[in-house]
């Protein structure tokens, strides 16, 4: 009966439609969020709704950072996070996300001025 009930969704008319349109605006943020944080992001990776962003600093780093904002990410591969958002995400869901992400990134790449006095 499960089985079913997902099948009804995921073949509903426009479903997979949204799907690519939700996967196409959130490649499109995450390359914003990689233009604009360069210290700490070099790439968006992968397809679909399974995409990552490549880390120049150590991946954990930005996971630590995302999940501190409530943001869950796993680790991939070659030092990449990866967002893994459900098939029903909205645009609202990845504007969130991406705030999320760009906070974080500014976090990591912030270095404190070291103290003049010493």
């Amino acid at each position: 009966a499960e089985g079913n009930a997902v099948l009804d969704v995921v073949l509903a008319p426009g479903f997979l439609e949204h799907v690519n349109k939700i996967a196409n605006y959130l490649r499109q943020q995450l390359a914003m969020v990689v233009d604009r944080n360069r210290t700490i992001v070099e790439d968006v990776r992968g397809q679909g709704l399974l995409l990552g962003v490549k880390c120049k600093v150590a991946n954990n780093e930005l996971i630590d950072a995302l999940r501190d904002r409530g943001l869950l990410t796993v680790g991939a591969g070659d030092n990449v996070v990866r967002i893994l958002p459900p098939m029903i995400a909205t645009e609202e869901h990845v504007r969130e996300a991406i705030g999320i992400l760009s906070d974080a990134c500014q976090a990591l790449a912030y270095v404190p001025a070291k103290d003049a006095a010493k």
